[in-house]
């Protein structure tokens, strides 16, 4: 896949910085308060430094300015989105805005749901399956840290009435969002009835996840993998359609009384 010429140069310019003023990556880490493996993956590549990270930079090795420049430009390259580890910006993130037309969200599952859709699909053996739910059930964990980050998901009607796993699934699984959105505080959830017609959100699911810096990313899931953009015109374009998409959706009260309404029907 392509890459950012500028990114490898941030990446060469921060290597050279390091090493030059004996640092390890640790000790690097530690000056600008964030982890040692995003420095890590800046070094090599596989994750684009924010504004912020590059601005701790040239305090930490008296730059002048040299990595911001640079960052700069990154954002200003088309870069073709590369995958980076999503689960580890989600994990980080303060704040995640969710939509999603086709199925309930993946941190909003329940066992059943989450085994059915995926059996559905029919790409994976049994035991990749197993793992994958294991997987995303572990992810789930983040809703209920000490300081979770404030979740909104906006779902489509149709995800509440599509049928997968059957009906016991489909009203344990319904009975689990309206329990979610009623007994944690920074758990959102609304839905955008089948009444809206065309909207911003047939289009198909994103996330938009905040990270502890406040800088945003739009994460979109394809069939076999996702991918992770941060340029800044395209993240402040979706977050058009957020606003444009919640703007269909009842109040989260109302929205939970028709899952509750809908659960009803599945059994």
């Amino acid at each position: 896949m392509e890459r950012s010429s500028m990114l490898d140069h941030f990446a060469e310019e921060l290597r050279l910085a390091r090493a030059t003023s004996g640092m390890s990556q640790t000790a690097l880490a530690e000056a600008l308060s964030y982890s040692g493996a995003l420095v890590a993956k800046v070094e090599t590549c596989e994750r684009r430094p924010s504004l912020d990270f590059a601005r701790r930079c040239d305090t930490v090795f008296g730059a002048d300015g040299r990595f911001e420049r640079i960052q700069r430009r990154i954002s200003r390259e088309t870069v073709v989105p590369w995958v980076r580890d999503w689960t580890g910006i989600e994990a980080e993130a303060t704040a995640l805005r969710w939509f999603e037309p086709l199925c309930v969200p993946g941190l909003l599952q329940t066992e059943g749901y989450a085994r059915a859709l995926l059996t559905g699909a029919g790409l994976f053996a049994p035991d990749e399956i197993e793992q994958q739910v294991s997987a995303r059930l572990d992810r789930q964990a983040v809703l209920t840290l000490d300081r979770p980050p404030l979740l909104t998901a906006v779902v489509d009607e149709h995800v509440l009435r599509r049928r997968i796993g059957g009906p016991e699934v489909m009203n344990e699984q319904l009975r689990h969002l309206v329990k979610l959105g009623s007994t944690l505080p920074r758990v959102r959830i609304q839905v955008v009835p089948l009444s809206a017609g065309a909207y911003g959100g047939v289009n198909g699911p994103f996330v938009i996840a905040t990270s502890p810096h406040g800088e945003d990313v739009v994460y979109l899931e394809g069939q076999l993998h996702g991918q992770v953009i941060d340029r800044a015109e395209y993240v402040r374009q979706m977050v058009d359609v957020w606003e444009s998409i919640r703007g269909e959706a009842p109040s989260q009260q109302q929205s939970l009384d028709l899952m509750a309404e809908v659960a009803e029907t599945w059994t």
